[in-house]
């Protein structure tokens, strides 16, 4: 869906959010899943400029801690890699 998105509107849009999906992925995944959700996420929204790395919606409070650190750990290290 964001990828569709991101090509049907990039160049008119700024994406705000999108990063990890909060309803599933973040409270239910593993932080290996989340991180690659998170980096493919920016892979696809990122290119060409016009995005702000967020979640989808508010992390939920079960959610654990570990997938939170998992997900702004994979934006930093993804930012470090590409945009220096």
């Amino acid at each position: 869906m964001c990828r569709m998105l991101k090509e049907k509107y990039g160049d008119k849009l700024v994406f705000w959010g999108g990063g990890v999906d909060t309803q599933q992925m973040l409270p239910y995944g593993t932080p290996e899943e989340v991180a690659a959700q998170v980096k493919e996420r920016i892979d696809i929204l990122s290119k060409g400029g016009g995005y702000v790395f967020n979640t989808i919606h508010n992390i939920v409070g079960d959610t654990p801690a570990e997938n939170i650190w998992a997900a702004f750990k994979a934006a930093h290290e993804y930012n470090a890699e590409h945009f220096g």
